[in-house]
């Protein structure tokens, strides 16, 4: 059968996908935002469509249900709240993972007909304050540019985005371009990134001082006379506010550099490349994002580009990159409290009245509904009764998420439409939808570029599963609003959703697809991508915005907003004397619950981390891999130790992805502090005082089986997927002989299975394994704090199709020593293609004498295909290599 051509449901990038009937994917060699290229989840997306773990029936109070039954539960809740305490009292939280249509007909309901504003996104949590930064300088929340400003820029400036890991796929556009026409590249960012591997300068920022940096550049070309004084005067306004408050901000580069602490240089060499390259490409992403400053660091980004006319050209512009593969179609459609659909403005009465009518909606909401962390803390408050919460994780993702876990434990109605029972916001529902995942589900997404693409579904519903449209129209009809939710497919609510886009635009709003309008259901199918604008007689779409210097203001021009540089909501104290920054693993996707479930995606960080600087590490104790104990003002955590100079003194980081499915102790929503941007309502998840505290393990142990288990009664624990088998990581603070009693209550029963034992109670060692008709059905070892054996050998057995032991691997298993002449693969730091640490060591020391010399990442990746897909593994690689080229010691 033919391949699907079907997007990507990962990040903003927006890659297009060619998907196979039974799970094959490759990159769409055609589709314009990746062009066949896939980074490692991408290419790793057939191994996310099996059905272990999947929620496949509706399910009330924990048992299965109907649909019918579900339904009317989810309806009568929401009609009960509403009639008893208001249609405030009642709240949608959706995600970027829906689809444009989902997302549609969702917001449609809760502004339209419920009445209330009440309708968030997860995208509040990534991208609210460049919303909101857009719509102040342009009167809209418009990205101006497209990826091929990426390949034509001759100076690209990364601002709180570590693409390399991120957005790899258009990180290497960027490298590839650069080999062309010799881009500049400069990275802003406390952290010492995969990023910084390629920048020809590194800004390495005092965190939170953004805005004083830009300030100063701005003030900067104010001094040089490096302005575009024919763009201002034509094409913006309040450029003289913007100015006056960036030069008392900055009023030198000498007080720029104290503030960031930054050398003078660094800071002057940046200026001065800003100031004489006009094709200046400014990509920023959640280092800016998530601050209680963050919509102020993007107008003073978009101020510096404003004052050099540097938007709507090749190559030149500020560029938001965004986290989801479709927070833009979400912003599309209004999912944002603060928005309505189709760009209009709720503080706009003719934009209410409009949407009023277009509707014929007499009950859409009149003022803005509660934002995400609002909306949280009213749920923990107890003023939501009910709350339905689609496609996301906010018990994990959520600041303050333990207050947000007791108030959902609280709600009288929390309903979750998911693909699995098992996240930990699920585990708190009373109702849950099975809702369809990628490759069942059909719609249309909207990448970081403003390009609409389609996702289409290459497999059957599994199940009971049901696309999210039609379980959010099935509710409406309940509430009785049948009349105005009439879709059969989600082709039908595109051609409302475009149709509304036009709905007497006049050019007023940069949103418009009204071409699309009249697509029918063969011609919604076969739609290629295009980037909006999409008006009448535009069929094509239009790759830049604002070349002609007109916005969607009331005048046509664009805004400088005055910014000042203010400190974080929260500094480090005596008793919180560390900072803690979050972000992503290269390997991992939010919350994990799809990739999460890759044995080659868990490999390269198989637990949890905090990252720091040799310096903190020393002072509180720590070495390489100790258990630390992490306390902010809200929460705590566990997670191992790793030490690099990456991270500057002071500064820590832990990855936003692990959650109580894969380990003990360690949400980093947890410790996150609540404190908003007053602008756009997105929290501040990178700047939260941290205390850390050494936990001394007495024992360690890994368990091998076949089984998923969440452990209890231990101190420390993760969990990830192996092939054919999960591993578990376990420790605790009882001396070893009490860890082996923990350990074996874990097992299966043994009863008709071998056990192979060795226990040395004077040295605290032990191994036990299980055979079920002969093949390898689990495994414990326990030993005190760094005496355990690597497992990977183990692993092999497992994911060999007969997993049977010969009389080798029972000594091993005796010994605690892998069999001679097993081949070890090691840690995998390529995850596209599964190439481990010690496959690279061993080629490097096979093929370029005693040191490795000789053998660069590029021989690497002739030999054995690392970095050759998405390239975002070429930072380790060089490491690797500059380590092994060492004289040896001594």
């Amino acid at each position: 059968m033919a391949e699907t051509r079907t997007t990507c449901p990962y990040c903003g990038v927006g890659c297009g996908v060619a998907a196979a009937p039974d799970g094959r994917v490759a990159g769409d060699p055609i589709h314009p935002a990746n062009f066949g290229r896939l980074c490692s989840k991408g290419g790793a997306l057939g191994e996310t469509l099996g059905l272990d773990g999947r929620l496949l029936d509706p399910m009330i109070g924990g048992r299965a249900a109907t649909w019918d039954q579900a339904l009317d539960r989810v309806a009568t809740g929401f009609a009960e709240a509403i009639e008893k305490h208001g249609p405030d009292s009642v709240a949608f939280y959706v995600s970027g993972q829906l689809l444009t249509e989902d997302y549609y007909v969702a917001n449609k309901l809760m502004k339209g007909f419920i009445g209330s504003g009440n309708i968030d996104t997860n995208s509040r949590l990534c991208m609210a304050s460049s919303v909101a930064g857009h719509r102040r300088a342009f009167g809209g929340d418009v990205v101006p540019g497209c990826y091929e400003d990426w390949e034509q820029a001759d100076l690209a400036i990364y601002v709180g985005s570590n693409a390399a890991w991120c957005h790899p796929i258009l990180h290497r556009r960027l490298l590839a371009a650069r080999e062309k026409r010799g881009t500049r590249i400069v990275v802003i960012d406390p952290r010492r990134t995969a990023t910084c591997d390629e920048a020809d300068l590194h800004l390495a920022i005092a965190p939170g001082t953004d805005v004083l940096l830009l300030n100063g550049l701005l003030a900067h070309l104010v001094r040089e006379g490096a302005l575009d004084r024919g763009w201002i005067a034509a094409h913006s306004a309040g450029f003289e506010e913007a100015a006056i408050a960036a030069a008392e901000d900055a009023p030198d580069i000498a007080a720029v550099a104290a503030g960031c602490r930054l050398p003078e240089e660094a800071v002057r060499r940046f200026y001065a490349w800003f100031a004489h390259t006009p094709a200046t490409l400014t990509i920023y992403s959640q280092g800016v994002n998530q601050s209680t400053q963050g919509t102020d660091k993007v107008n003073a980004i978009i101020n510096c580009h404003l004052a050099t006319g540097r938007i709507g050209r090749p190559g030149a512009g500020p560029f938001s990159v965004t986290g989801q593969p479709n927070a833009m179609g979400g912003r599309e459609v209004g999912g944002l409290a603060n928005q309505l659909a189709a760009h209009m403005a709720f503080e706009d009465p003719a934009s209410r009245d409009r949407l009023r009518r277009f509707w014929r909606a007499p009950r859409l909401a009149e003022r803005p509904g509660l934002k995400a962390v609002e909306l949280f803390d009213a749920v923990a408050a107890g003023r939501i009764r009910a709350l339905w919460i689609m496609a996301t994780n906010p018990a994990v993702s959520a600041p303050d998420a333990e207050r947000l876990r007791r108030g959902l434990a609280r709600c009288d109605l929390v309903v979750v439409s998911d693909v699995t029972a098992e996240t930990d916001t699920a585990r708190l529902a009373d109702v849950l939808l099975p809702a369809a995942g990628w490759g069942e589900k059909d719609g249309t997404v909207t990448n970081s570029e403003r390009r609409i693409s389609r996702q289409r579904g290459f497999r059957p519903l599994p199940g009971q599963a049901r696309p999210d449209w039609w379980i959010v129209t099935q509710v409406a009809r309940r509430l009785g609003f049948a009349e105005s939710f009439p879709y059969q497919d989600p082709a039908a609510i595109f051609r409302e959703h475009a149709a509304l886009s036009a709905f007497e635009n006049d050019c007023e709003r940069a949103f418009d697809i009204g071409a699309l309008a009249a697509l029918d259901r063969e011609a919604y199918d076969a739609l290629e991508p295009v980037q909006w604008p999409v008006p009448e007689g535009r069929r094509l779409g239009t790759a830049r915005l604002f070349a002609d210097g007109r916005f969607p203001t009331p005048d046509g021009r664009a805004r400088f907003v005055p910014v000042r540089h203010r400190p974080p909501a929260h500094g480090p104290d005596h008793d919180r004397p560390m900072l803690l920054n979050t972000g992503r693993l290269r390997d991992q996707w939010h919350t994990m619950t799809r990739s999460g479930a890759v044995p080659r995606l868990a490999a390269n960080s198989p637990e949890p981390a905090v990252e720091l600087h040799p310096d903190d590490a020393r002072r509180h104790g720590l070495a390489e891999g100790d258990l630390v104990r992490l306390r902010s003002g809200w929460g705590r955590a566990l997670a191992r130790t790793r030490i690099t100079p990456d991270q500057m003194p002071g500064q820590a980081f832990l990855a936003m992805h692990w959650n109580d499915r894969f380990t003990a102790d360690c949400v980093a929503g947890r410790l996150a502090s609540p404190a908003v941007d007053p602008v756009s309502g997105q929290p501040e998840l990178k700047h939260t005082p941290i205390a850390l505290e050494r936990v001394a393990l007495g024992w360690e142990g890994f368990l091998v089986s076949r089984r998923r288990m969440r452990p209890t009664g231990l101190v420390y624990w993760t969990r990830r997927a192996a092939a054919g088998c999960q591993i578990y990581a376990l420790g605790g603070l009882e001396p070893p002989a009490d860890g082996i009693i923990l350990g074996r209550s874990l097992l299966a029963p043994a009863k008709d299975r071998q056990v192979i034992e060795f226990a040395d109670a004077k040295r605290g060692l032990f191994r036990l394994a299980t055979l079920e008709e002969g093949l390898l059905a689990e495994c414990l070892f326990v030993a005190p704090p760094g005496k355990l054996p690597d497992p990977e050998w183990l692993l092999a057995r497992f994911a060999a199709e007969t997993p049977a032991l010969d009389d080798a691997d029972r000594r091993a298993l005796l010994s605690g020593r892998a069999p001679a002449g097993a081949p070890a693969e090691g840690r995998i730091v390529c995850a596209c293609l599964g190439v481990g640490l010690e496959r690279i060591l061993r080629t490097l020391r096979e093929g370029g004498g005693r040191d490795g010399q000789g053998i660069g990442v590029k021989e690497l990746g002739a030999l054995l295909g690392a970095g050759t897909n998405c390239g975002s593994c070429v930072p380790e690689l060089k490491e690797i290599v500059a380590h092994a080229a060492l004289p040896a010691a001594g």
